[in-house]
């Protein structure tokens, strides 16, 4: 006959005796710990592979920045235990141990994945997982699920993640067999389990630890935000606070909101902010017109003196051109050596900025002159994006007649291209299903920059010959991840930059590229009445991380060329500018009346002593925007206090928090006012559908 010790180690693992309360909150806390192992444990991955941005942050730094992400790693863990949690209540539910080994493993398989995924996700981006994953799904899945086999290790990552979930299930497991209990009873199925009213009990006190512990914060108000996490003077550090997977969940949340909560809310007077929008953006030159329908409506009537003898324009919007990168704005290295040489005949603005750290942005915020609005970061692809605005298409196109072509090495269907432009105008589009027999092209984007290049230099000869004034989109796609390049590059491979090396060398093909293509381009009758206008996209994160807004992902250079350019501009200019002030600036170069109502302004044309200003925001659902002035840049955070820098660009490239006892300080509020309205007097404009040159016949 068996011994009692022996039935309950049968029943045992037969998985017959009934867990009491004591044992099941043991596995739920020996869980809940290895899961937050788990997620320092990618924490420290995330640090270790994102090293080269650790500089000479001190330690101590980092170890509060890990302090931090146990509260939010917490948060993260009461919500994945619930079950467990729930399961308190009933005697017969805590017995199911199977199920529960299941959820954990399936649930930290995915919280696991995510962190993987943000290994190089960060390393690009410099931010934690957000909208921008949901905005790549709903891409061409055969494109995004094509760049992310080409341009990361993903078979090493589904290793990991394989291996990982193994090692977990196994930990699970053992705690299961390590938490049962391990004497029987008379009736052979283990300790009593504690009636329904102790459970209750019990339930009560451990619905307010989790309570409080989701909350991460015992203060009365909101729970804990991601501006929590941003309690150091290291961008870097702070991100790493972060729980990405909680990061992701808010991004989800926020975009599968019926009421659209990321949009910005007005928090001030209409009449007040349109008001400030009008002096931001009105110079001597404009006239106001449809005020009351229309926030920033106007005639521009640039004085003829500050004209160029030109007959046509070439934007090249050259992707993740950033500026600290570029030889002709301080760095070093010589990755774009043509570009340089170049600006030595061009007018360079070395205070640029993208409205965006997404290629999405910087052509409606370039070719359409309207900013990149927290809750419209995708523009061309939401409703509101069917609007007529006032770009380079209405103003030339339907205005004053022009010619137009659109070169681009990849697919226009991607970010609805093709559907934005033809709608606000533009007619002829070349892409990559166009090119014949290119150099070289890649599985994931199309062809390479010298093909586009190539191709758009014989669209502008062929245009130019046929007489007729014309305007032309030619964009760069090779400095993109997978950063699929020739196999016989014509450049040297950049070397000793870490993790950036083949981010740079992608850079330094597209630089020869753009050289090849204004070599060829001089050769041609066009070139002598042309403005070529070359600028970044965007830029893309290095080792230093400039304020929340990182601004290395935004300083792009703006070169213009053309016939007398120097002579009545010269070569360098230091007012503020962003990519809403393009069109503005070429329409005045080209001279004579035009109505429009452009989010910027002729940068050549303004008052005196006028700095110039930019607002920027970056891709995501988080609604963080900035306004720039001078050289001093505001940050609003949604859930945290706006902070001012002095910020430097060039081979200096730095930034310093201007303390509240600072006299520039008594700034701020004049600044917030000024970036406040101009979000919602450009959010109105977007959603009234009034922001176009000319009364929508919608309207």
């Amino acid at each position: 006959m068996a011994t009692p010790d022996a039935l309950s180690q049968k029943q045992a693992a037969r998985g017959m005796l009934q867990p009491t309360v004591k044992s099941h909150l043991a596995y739920t806390l020996l869980s809940g710990l290895a899961i937050m192992l788990m997620l320092s444990g990618l924490r420290l991955a995330l640090l270790m592979y994102n090293r080269e941005m650790i500089g000479d942050t001190p330690t101590s730094t980092f170890v509060e920045a890990f302090a931090n992400g146990l509260r939010f790693d917490l948060r993260l863990v009461v919500y994945l235990l619930i079950p467990l949690l729930l399961a308190v209540l009933s005697a017969r539910v805590m017995r199911w141990r199977g199920l529960f080994r299941a959820w954990l493993t399936v649930v930290s398989s995915v919280v696991l994945l995510c962190g993987l995924m943000e290994m190089d996700f960060y390393r690009e981006f410099h931010q934690r997982l957000n909208g921008l994953v949901f905005q790549y799904v709903k891409e061409d899945p055969k494109t995004v699920l094509s760049m992310i086999w080409y341009g990361y290790p993903v078979v090493r990552y589904l290793l990991a993640w394989v291996f990982v979930t193994w090692l977990l299930s196994l930990v699970f497991k053992g705690f299961d067999r390590l938490t049962r209990p391990r004497v029987a009873t008379a009736a052979g199925v283990g300790k009593p389990v504690a009636p329904w009213y102790a459970r209750v009990g019990v339930f009560v006190v451990i619905l307010l630890i989790a309570v409080v512990a989701a909350r991460g914060t015992l203060r009365q108000g909101p729970p804990l935000r991601w501006g929590d996490a941003y309690t150091t003077d290291s961008n870097f550090a702070n991100q790493l606070g972060l729980n990405g997977s909680l990061t992701l969940i808010a991004a989800a949340k926020s975009r599968m909101s019926e009421d659209r909560d990321n949009i910005w809310k007005a928090t001030l007077p209409q009449d007040e902010a349109q008001s400030a929008v009008r002096n931001m953006l009105l110079t001597p030159h404009d006239t106001l017109v449809d005020s009351d329908t229309a926030a920033v409506r106007r005639n521009f009537q640039p004085p003829q003196a500050n004209t160029l003898p030109i007959k046509n324009v070439v934007v090249i919007l050259m992707e993740s051109f950033a500026g600290h990168s570029v030889g002709a704005l301080g760095a070093e290295g010589s990755i774009t050596p043509y570009f340089d040489k170049l600006a030595q005949e061009g007018l360079l603005f070395d205070h640029f900025f993208s409205s965006g750290t997404h290629t999405h942005q910087g052509m409606f915020a370039t070719m359409g002159c309207f900013p990149n609005l927290p809750g419209f970061e995708y523009l061309m692809q939401t409703p509101e994006g069917s609007h007529k605005l006032s770009g380079l298409p209405e103003m030339l196109s339907a205005a004053r007649g022009y010619d137009d072509v659109y070169v681009y090495n990849g697919d226009f269907a991607w970010d609805n291209q093709s559907g934005f432009f033809s709608n606000q105008g533009m007619t002829t589009f070349i892409g990559r299903n166009d090119f014949v027999n290119p150099v070289f092209s890649d599985p994931t984007w199309g062809v390479s920059d010298q093909d586009m290049f190539d191709r758009g230099n014989e669209e502008l000869a062929k245009r130019g010959a046929a007489g007729k004034p014309f305007y032309a989109l030619l964009q760069t796609l090779s400095n993109h991840v997978p950063y699929a390049l020739p196999a016989n590059l014509p450049v040297d491979k950049v070397t000793g930059r870490g993790s950036l090396d083949l981010h740079l060398t992608a850079m330094r093909y597209s630089d020869w590229a753009l050289g090849q293509f204004f070599e060829k381009a001089r050769k041609e009758p066009y070139f002598k009445e042309t403005l070529f206008i070359v600028l970044g996209d965007h830029g893309f994160g290095n080792q230093k991380q400039i304020t929340e807004m990182d601004l290395g992902r935004f300083n792009v250079p703006l070169l213009l060329v053309g016939p007398g350019i120097q002579e009545k501009f010269g070569k360098v200019n230091h007012t503020v500018g962003s990519q809403p002030d393009v069109v503005p600036t070429i329409m005045g170069r080209l001279g004579g009346a035009s109505q429009h109502q452009c989010w910027g302004r002729d940068l050549l044309n303004l008052p005196a002593g006028d700095p110039g200003f930019a607002v920027i925001k970056p891709s995501g659902s988080e609604q963080t925007v900035a306004i720039i002035k001078g050289d001093r840049i505001l940050v609003e955070p949604r859930d945290m206090d706006t902070r001012l820098y002095r910020y430097q660009l060039g081979r200096e490239f730095d930034a310093q928090l201007i303390p509240d006892t600072d006299a520039n300080a008594a700034d701020v509020p004049q600044l917030r006012a000024k970036l406040d309205s101009f979000i919602q007097t450009a959010t109105k404009s977007l959603l009234d559908n009034t922001a176009g040159a000319v009364e929508s016949k919608q309207e």
